[in-house]
């Protein structure tokens, strides 16, 4: 399992995960505007999912993280922004 690091000056909540990797399972637009707005990822390579992370304004960034540790379905902890994992930034997407 692996803590996420601290960056920056600032102290930011941080998410323990069950593993090391990002393999993102899912990305979705759910409002349309060309930037993700979910997250789903798996961290330790099984194929399940135990990370969830959330845009909930629509500024492209992630405001909410929930992790779930022993993958049962039910979160095991929820922190405010990123918990330090932030996901790559994929530049808007045009609908044609």
């Amino acid at each position: 399992m692996s803590q996420a690091p601290e960056t920056g000056t600032e102290a930011k909540e941080t998410v323990e995960t069950r593993g090391d990797e990002r393999v993102e399972l899912l990305r979705a637009d759910t409002n349309n505007d060309g930037r993700t707005d979910v997250w789903v990822v798996d961290t330790d390579g099984d194929g399940k999912a135990d990370l969830f992370q959330f845009d909930t304004d629509g500024d492209g960034k992630v405001d909410v993280t929930m992790v779930d540790i022993d993958e049962d379905g039910q979160p095991d902890e929820v922190v405010d922004g990123d918990g330090g994992l932030p996901p790559e930034q994929l530049p808007p997407t045009v609908q044609v």
